[in-house]
């Protein structure tokens, strides 16, 4: 992959009632080059459509993947993947980092009713789970308008070295910045939207 190539990385921060979401354009060669910000509800139903807004306002054609960091952040808020991908016109892939035997043991021990059948039907929908090796150790991709392959081979170019993709570590950077700052009583939604850095 060319150096020059774009991704969009999404990642999480929360300490409050709110997550605070940062995404980050990031260059196959480690170059940041803009940033956006946004919160969706810790245990809500809205962190689908807040990575859609951050897409949107971030307006980067030229980003060809989104990489998002996990798939249930803020509390089982689920990213809906094949609805970001037809939204955000272009593949996204979810990387994990730890091993898993699946989420629906802690959903039905954490709701009930139509809180737990609305979000098994998210979580049942999106793309299988699968290992991708790098050199810092495993992660598991779930992946969008790409195949298996074609996925491993997006992660890996965007992870130079160590075991996070490049824009979901700068992503993870800047929403624990960001998260500081809003929850010393500062709004964080709209720092640097789009900024080149």
């Amino acid at each position: 992959m060319k150096r020059g190539v774009r991704a969009i990385g999404v990642a999480e921060s929360y300490r409050t009632e709110h997550s605070t979401l940062a995404a980050a354009v990031v260059r196959a060669s480690r170059v940041t080059d803009g940033f956006a910000f946004d919160t969706c509800t810790v245990g809500g139903r809205d962190a689908t459509e807040t990575v859609v807004s951050l897409v949107d306002r971030l307006d980067r054609d030229d980003a060809r993947h989104l990489l998002l960091a996990g798939i249930a952040p803020a509390w089982f808020n689920f990213f809906d993947l094949p609805a970001i991908r037809e939204r955000a016109d272009r593949p996204v892939l979810s990387v994990a980092f730890e091993d898993s035997e699946g989420l629906e043991p802690a959903l039905r021990e954490a709701f009930d009713g139509d809180a737990l059948d609305e979000r098994l039907a998210v979580y049942r929908r999106q793309p299988e789970r699968r290992p991708v090796e790098l050199d810092g150790g495993t992660v598991y991709v779930r992946a969008a308008g790409l195949d298996a392959g074609a996925a491993a081979d997006v992660v890996r170019a965007f992870t130079p070295e160590g075991g996070r993709p490049e824009p979901l570590r700068v992503a993870r950077l800047a929403a624990r910045a960001a998260d500081e700052r809003f929850v010393c009583g500062e709004d964080a939604s709209g720092a640097g939207d789009g900024g080149g850095a």
